[in-house]
């Protein structure tokens, strides 16, 4: 009885270590590389992936596109920027501490391009505040045109919306886009740019450090 059963772990071991055997394994998928999670906040790096948003409300945005986290949204924005397609468009769906939607020529939030839907490029990026993800309906593969700024954190459109770029100055410039689905007098894009073209987006003035005025500097007042 011992000897039969040492035969038999024998031949099982024999069998383990066969081509054959081998061959039935399920090859283990590697895993996916890891996106870049750091946005470079400089525009004068890599400005044609620099979109930069001129508002009618007197200022600039300044969007880092990540071609690595969405490289075929980043590709579709650069495409219609190019044509021109997003000057003059206005923000027509803007709700407070949420987002601001542009992108639609029509205004409705029912427009887009001619050019053919995206397939869905869901990744790893959270919605944070300044994150830039495409519009679409309830279909996953439907963005087009149309994208959103984000006011405030939205963990619940995470993976589900597709992240392509942050804003990397000029988010006070957003903050001030008027509210409204639709707003009663809409912020416009004037026009869109990428960075490329030499143009960056201006710096924030700082304003000068104020001087202490004593009583006595106030008594020899030089005034009439």
């Amino acid at each position: 009885m011992i000897f039969r059963s040492l035969l038999a772990l024998i031949a099982g071991a024999v069998l383990a270590a066969s081509p054959a055997a081998a061959k039935s394994k399920v090859p283990v998928a590697a895993p996916a590389p890891a996106l870049p999670t750091l946005v470079d906040p400089d525009p004068s790096h890599t400005p044609e992936d620099v979109l930069l948003l001129d508002l009618s409300n007197g200022g600039s945005v300044a969007i880092r596109l990540m071609p690595r986290w969405a490289p075929k949204h980043v590709e579709r924005i650069k495409t219609l920027v190019a044509q021109g397609f997003y000057d003059g468009v206005i923000f027509h769906r803007v709700i407070e501490g949420f987002m601001a939607q542009t992108g639609d020529p029509t205004g409705t939030g029912a427009g887009g391009s001619k050019l053919p839907d995206l397939k869905a490029e869901f990744n790893s990026m959270p919605h944070l505040r300044g994150t830039v993800s495409a519009a679409r309906t309830s279909d996953p593969d439907s963005a087009n045109s149309q994208f959103f700024i984000v006011f405030y954190p939205r963990f619940s459109l995470d993976r589900k919306y597709t992240v392509f770029g942050r804003v990397i100055s000029g988010m006070e410039v957003a903050d001030r886009i008027e509210r409204g689905e639709p707003p009663a007098n809409p912020t416009r894009i004037l026009r869109a740019r990428m960075a490329a073209g030499g143009a960056v987006a201006a710096p924030v003035p700082v304003p000068p450090a104020e001087t202490a005025i004593s009583v006595d500097d106030l008594n020899n007042s030089k005034s009439d």
